[in-house]
């Protein structure tokens, strides 16, 4: 799989931009992609040092339409934490 099959989107939310002061960084992630894919991957793509990577799946919610049940769709992400003296991810431009 190439780098950017692996890393899908940034995961943006308050609470993720808050942990980005600590260099820990989220993404979702392919469903089969491993630790040692997820680290190779974010190292290629942004130039940085990873020091750490967790990776949780997400489950599908469950959702309604009136009588119809559906669940929403399953996902995997990757919390990546990156080494003190590498540089930050730039997710924003800041032009």
């Amino acid at each position: 799989m190439d780098a950017r099959d692996i890393i899908l989107r940034p995961v943006i939310t308050e609470a993720t931009t808050d942990r980005m002061d600590d260099k820990k960084y989220t993404f979702d992630v392919a469903l089969r992609a491993n630790k040692h894919q997820v680290r190779d991957a974010v190292e290629a793509i942004f130039d940085v040092k990873v020091a750490k990577v967790n990776i949780m799946n997400v489950r599908g919610k469950e959702k309604r339409q009136g009588r119809y049940i559906g669940f929403t769709k399953k996902r995997r992400k990757a919390i990546v934490t990156l080494t003190p003296d590498s540089d930050e991810i730039k997710l924003f431009s800041e032009e």
